[in-house]
């Protein structure tokens, strides 16, 4: 049952011979009903704001869920992000190990082809200087040669008996047979003998 301060107010209360003074009891239940009524207001206050504090709470709970729905989205999206993240790192450095081992394999092959190269120059030179040796010696033994064969062309060698030009125009019968003489063949440049004689006389 609920009362209000207007029937606090008009509660009636029947007389009795040795009952409470009325005037005393009017005057208290007015003070109830003053009370009464405060307390009313106060508690209609309360209500007011346990329904806005509620309100608010609805709002802070919505709030609060969509905070943790965008915290998810993002945990979730920060995880694509990062799983994207290691795998195109990984395609990179495989791609990068990749290339690396072009690099060197390109490398060695290059080197290998350099020192190839330089084996031949090296072979090339030895060849050349081989050639220049043996072109040089050959050269060397022609001087030698062509220094004896000059040498002996203008000696005229020492000999006892000189058979002159006149002399040996003589017939074959006439001619004096010498075991001790030279042969034309033993004699380099032999052949030129006779135009040298000739020029001399």
């Amino acid at each position: 049952m609920k009362l209000t301060a207007l029937e606090i107010k008009q509660q009636q209360f029947e007389k009795s011979l040795r009952g409470y003074d009325p005037a005393e009891v009017q005057s208290y239940l007015n003070l109830i009903a003053s009370e009464w009524e405060h307390m009313v207001g106060k508690i209609r206050e309360l209500e007011t704001q346990v329904d806005k504090m509620n309100n608010k709470l609805k709002h802070y709970e919505r709030v609060e869920e969509a905070l943790h729905e965008t915290l998810q989205t993002a945990k979730s999206s920060a995880e694509e992000k990062l799983s994207g993240a290691k795998k195109e790192a990984s395609i990179i450095r495989e791609k990068a190990e990749m290339e690396a081992e072009a690099i060197i394999k390109d490398a060695n092959q290059e080197r290998r082809e350099i020192r190839q190269s330089i084996i031949q120059l090296i072979d090339k030179r030895e060849e050349i200087i081989r050639s220049i040796k043996s072109y040089l010696e050959n050269t060397r033994e022609s001087l030698d040669q062509f220094s004896d064969d000059e040498r002996s062309l203008f000696t005229v060698p020492d000999q006892p008996e000189f058979i002159s030009k006149k002399e040996s125009r003589k017939s074959p019968a006439q001619k004096p047979e010498k075991s001790n003489l030279l042969k034309d063949s033993d004699i380099p440049g032999a052949e030129r003998i006779d135009s040298i004689i000739d020029e001399l006389d």
